[in-house]
């Protein structure tokens, strides 16, 4: 017997985190009800129950998974001991990293709001976790004498700023690749920290 298209048996946490990621980068978490999430699924709303108790649930989940991909991808990068090389590889990653996952790195920067406070603090303790090994490139390029930077802390905000922006504008078969986004951009950053 032919299983009937979207039936429940073919229903699977994957694909309502995928539906309600692109409803919740398209048109915000609180716009989007649970209703929503089922209807783009093809499901009714009370089978989203079975892959998440609720709501804030499936946005804790992307954001934590999306910052441990994050965390766990970085960390496998080979170890470099200069520190100008290591910015580099920081930058590039970055780039690469988050250009390939547009709408969950806008779900991780924009919807920190929407988080209540527990799952708030957990998911700020990740994204300090991936702030400080930036840092700790700084201050160690600082204490070589080869970054020229007042505050480490202040620096790796704004590096990381400037990278996460490539986000908004950068297309995949646009004027530019990715490849020179990321020379261009690694140039920005070398002379932003006196190299």
């Amino acid at each position: 017997m032919a299983r009937k298209k979207n039936s429940s048996a073919e229903v699977t946490g994957p694909r309502i985190r995928s539906a309600a990621q692109r409803l919740f980068a398209r048109h915000g978490y609180a716009a989007v009800s649970m209703r929503q999430i089922a209807a783009e699924v093809g499901v009714q709303a009370g089978a989203l129950y079975m892959y998440t108790p609720d709501k804030q649930s499936l946005l804790y989940d992307m954001m934590h998974d999306h910052l441990q991909a994050l965390l766990d991808s970085h960390a496998a990068l080979p170890d470099c001991a200069d520190p100008v090389a290591r910015l580099e590889q920081f930058t590039r990653f970055h780039i690469r990293f988050h250009s390939a996952r547009s709408d969950a790195v806008f779900i991780a920067y924009m919807e920190l709001r929407n988080l209540d406070e527990g799952n708030f603090k957990r998911i700020e303790a990740m994204r300090r976790n991936y702030e400080a090994r930036l840092q700790d490139v700084l201050e160690h390029g600082r204490a070589a004498g080869v970054f020229q930077l007042p505050d480490t802390k202040l620096a790796t905000f704004a590096v990381i700023a400037m990278l996460t922006g490539v986000n908004t504008w950068y297309r995949e078969g646009g004027r530019l690749s990715l490849s020179h986004v990321e020379d261009v951009y690694w140039n920005m950053v070398r002379k932003a920290v006196g190299v």
